[in-house]
């Protein structure tokens, strides 16, 4: 049964959300087409970004946790993770974007370029730790770039989506990275990263989740202006 767990965690993710995507109030179904190119473009990035790693043993994948079955030298789990789970993120977005108007204000630029700052420097200061840097800096510069250029009035949005997130994330994350079990489902190469941890999560993977995140809802958002408002 242990080499089904992470396939078990990438369903268990999706399952409630994809129920719920037909309740009439919400009638997500009707989100899919955008939902579902955003959701496998942005997974198109993130799985060349973990071949990259997986390849050079940044982090790696405990094979008494998988089915066996392997994509582009990836195992089918870590896939569908790229789906799953911004499926679920964003199903979440959008509930809270039917059930909560949260307007944006000079706080939102203030907050947002603090912390594209404090990124930006953490993310050169830990520049010898590949995982570390790298995240940082990238969400760094995409959020900057995303305030500058669109000062999207759905960032508020976003930000307290994360943090309703927080609680799946801790557990989804928390199992795979070993919390409850012998040994971690995906571990990581110590010498990139900090080492710094909550539960058993690295602190990175909190960044890398943002920037997953915010990489699908602007994407989510900017097509959904462009090529599907009036649908």
């Amino acid at each position: 049964m242990n080499n089904y767990i992470y396939l078990l965690v990438d369903l268990g993710a999706i399952l409630i959300p994809l129920l719920f995507s037909f309740h009439p109030t919400l009638k997500f179904y009707k989100k899919w087409k955008p939902t579902l190119i955003t959701i496998f473009s942005v997974a198109f990035i993130f799985i060349l970004w973990d071949i990259a790693y997986t390849k050079i043993g940044v982090w790696g994948f405990n094979p008494e946790y998988l089915c066996g079955i392997y994509l582009f030298n990836l195992p089918l789990e870590e896939v569908l993770f790229f789906i799953c789970i911004p499926y679920a993120c964003v199903f979440t977005y959008y509930c809270l974007k039917l059930t909560r108007t949260l307007g944006y204000s000079q706080y939102t630029s203030w907050i947002t370029y603090k912390l594209c700052i404090a990124l930006l420097v953490f993310g050169v200061t830990f520049v010898s730790n590949l995982y570390t840097s790298v995240t940082l800096i990238s969400l760094a510069i995409l959020l900057f770039l995303i305030q500058i250029s669109y000062k999207p009035i759905w960032l508020p949005r976003l930000y307290f989506s994360l943090l309703v997130l927080i609680v799946p994330f801790l557990v989804v994350n928390g199992i795979l990275t070993g919390t409850g079990l012998e040994s971690p489902i995906v571990w990581y190469n110590e010498e990139e990263i900090v080492g710094l941890r909550i539960l058993t999560i690295p602190i990175e993977d909190f960044f890398y989740g943002f920037l997953l995140i915010l990489l699908n809802v602007f994407c989510l958002e900017f097509m959904d202006e462009k090529f599907f408002s009036r649908s």
